[in-house]
This record gives C-alpha cells, sequence and structure tokens, in this order.
C-alpha cells in the first residue's frame, strides 16, 4: 500500500521531512476495523511527533484523523460491517492514517455524518474530541446550562478553538470569549458563534471589563499556554478551572499562583484512553457518534479551511508547513491517494 512516513526527525523543509513509502497491507486484530483512507487532516501532533520522534524500526507513518470505508473488520468488531463510512483520531502508538489502508480500534471509530463529503468530514475527529473531553470532561461546564459563566478560550481561531466555540455555543449557556490578533481570525471566531473576541496581544482586564460579562470561571488555553498563564489566573473568578493542551516546559508555569483562588489546573490529551486502554475507551466511539448527529442536524460545521490536495509527501510537507507557521484558521486536509 501506498504511505507517507519519515525515517528520522528533520525539519519541514529538509527534503525527507517526509517521503512517499510502499508498505504491507496491514492485517485487523480482534478489535480493528481495517479502513480504505479517504481523507486526511494536519494537526500540531503531526509535527510535534515529527519533529521529535525518532522511529523504533523502520518508518513512522503520521496522521491522527482519517475518513474511509471499512475493507475488513476484526473477529470481535460490534456494530461496523463492510463497507460502512467511518471516522476516527486514531491512536498515538499506532501507525498513523496516512496510508491507504489503516487499522483503528472500533472503541474509538463512529460513522461519520452523512451531510458531510470526506474531506470536510476528515476535519473534526481529533479537535472535536479534544474540544468536548476539555468542555464537559476536564473543566466540567453543564451541558444546556449555566447562563452566569464566562467560557475564556485563548487561540480561538485554530483547529481545537473552532470547534470548542461551536460546542459552547450550541450545547452550553456560557457567553463565550476567545482571542484573535489577526482580523481574519477575529472575523472567524465571531462567524463559528463566540459572543465577544480579544486580542491576545494586549493585556486581558482591561478588555474584558469592557464587556461587562458574567464571571469568566472556565478558561481553554489552547495555544502559548506559559505567555498566558498569569493573565488567565488574574481574569477567573474564585474556584474557577482552567484547562490546556499545549506542551512546555513544567517550569514555565507558577502553579503557586492558583493557590489563593483555588483554581484548578486540568491537562487534556485526546489519546490517553486509546494509549492506556481505559475502561470508558469507547466513550469517544460515542462522542464522535453524537457529533455525527449534531453535524447532520445542522447544528456543528466542518472547520475545514484548505484542501491541499492528494495524500503524498508533497502535499503532507505543505500541510506540515502550513501547520507549524502558527498562522491556520480552522483545518487543512487532504484527500484520496494518487494512482
Amino acid at each position: 500500500m501506498k504511505a507517507v512516513g519519515y525515517l528520522t526527525p528533520l525539519p519541514i523543509d529538509h527534503p525527507e521531512a517526509l517521503i512517499d513509502l510502499e508498505l504491507p497491507d496491514p492485517m485487523p486484530g480482534p478489535r480493528d476495523l481495517l479502513v480504505e483512507v479517504a481523507a486526511v487532516s494536519v494537526n500540531p501532533v503531526d509535527t510535534k511527533v515529527r519533529r521529535n520522534r525518532q522511529p523504533a524500526e523502520g518508518p513512522q507513518v503520521l496522521g491522527w484523523d482519517a475518513v474511509g470505508r471499512v475493507r475488513a473488520v476484526g473477529a470481535q468488531v460490534h456494530g461496523f460491517s463492510v463497507g460502512d463510512r467511518v471516522w476516527y483520531a486514531g491512536a498515538i502508538d499506532r501507525p498513523g492514517s496516512n496510508s491507504e489502508l489503516h487499522l483503528v480500534d472500533e472503541r474509538i471509530a463512529a460513522h461519520a455524518p452523512a451531510t458531510l463529503g470526506d474531506a470536510a468530514a476528515a476535519a473534526l475527529p481529533l479537535t472535536a474530541i479534544t474540544a468536548w473531553e476539555m468542555l464537559f470532561e476536564r473543566l466540567h461546564v453543564p451541558r444546556g446550562g449555566d447562563t452566569d459563566s464566562t467560557l475564556l478560550v485563548t487561540g480561538g481561531a485554530g483547529g481545537v478553538g473552532s470547534i470548542l466555540i461551536q460546542l459552547a455555543r450550541r450545547l452550553t449557556g456560557v457567553t463565550v470569549v476567545t482571542t484573535a490578533s489577526r482580523p481574519e481570525s477575529r472575523a472567524w471566531c465571531l462567524e463559528l458563534g463566540a459572543h465577544h473576541v480579544i486580542d491576545h496581544t494586549q493585556a486581558f482586564g482591561p478588555q474584558l471589563q469592557g464587556l461587562s460579562l458574567p464571571p469568566v470561571r472556565y478558561a481553554a488555553s489552547l495555544t502559548h499556554t506559559p505567555q498566558h498563564f498569569q493573565a488567565l489566573v488574574d481574569t477567573l473568578a474564585p474556584q474557577g478551572r482552567l484547562a490546556a493542551i499545549d506542551d512546555f516546559d513544567s517550569n514555565a508555569i507558577d502553579v503557586m499562583a492558583l493557590k489563593s483562588k483555588s483554581l484548578s489546573f486540568h491537562w487534556e490529551m485526546m489519546f490517553t484512553r486509546s494509549l492506556f486502554q481505559t475502561p470508558d475507551m469507547g466513550m469517544q466511539g460515542q462522542l464522535l457518534a453524537e457529533v455525527a448527529r449534531l453535524v447532520d442536524e445542522g447544528r456543528l460545521r466542518s472547520t475545514l479551511t484548505d484542501t491541499l490536495g492528494p495524500i503524498d509527501a508533497a502535499q503532507l510537507k505543505r500541510a506540515h508547513a502550513l501547520v507549524e507557521s502558527g498562522r491556520m484558521r480552522g483545518k487543512v486536509v487532504l484527500e484520496g491517494f494518487r494512482r
């Protein structure tokens, strides 16, 4: 089968940062779906792994978002059949989806939304899982309620922010405030449903005070957490909750700053359930099934902003460079393999 991967960590402008490969077809395990991949998207995790992880043996295939058709199922699979169209975000400790055929555990997959094409659907799984878990399982924002609180989202125009804004507006009662620094990013956040957008290059406090908001009880830090940490602490109401997804040195923030307000800090990593095979691993499949239903009902939209072309090394290098630029709105997707 065709695939794209790398042999050693390299900067994206190196000719061999990503290379086209021919690999053996994978064989499904008892709980696996063998998926013929139709479209994939690129997330920051793809670029982080490519830059930092040395493959143990042979090439490393990246990719943690996919939409495709089931070609075969394992002996213990329930709820899926050959020919089903599925979507998922995969597992960090298994080969990635940048390949013609891909294995995924049935528990973290779901039927893809019928109203979205492959490219539009591929933009959503990883970021939808991350945003959902952050909003409802880490921050514990109540579904359908809490009109007396504000959610502050730093970096609202990125992949996770783009779906987090929608989930918060459609499924909760909180006031949604996001940060953005460029006019196009600001417009994107408002289009997706943010009530207000502030500039993260300026002090948060004066901007928020001018909006007459309910107390900021929840904060989702999606990027540059050390840079914004003290501003978030100062902004959060006593007993508020702060969740983060980005990587940084633990010495870069002062956790003692949380103490006087009894603030709680939470990490979100959507790969945790599959990495540790947790008893509730199937929650991710259920979550994706609910997101698909919300999409088909017209309550959520795809966050796709750019489709680059076929899934090959050249196009994936372009996608990685876009993500690494830090100026992406929404998600970039690749669709189909060049024959």
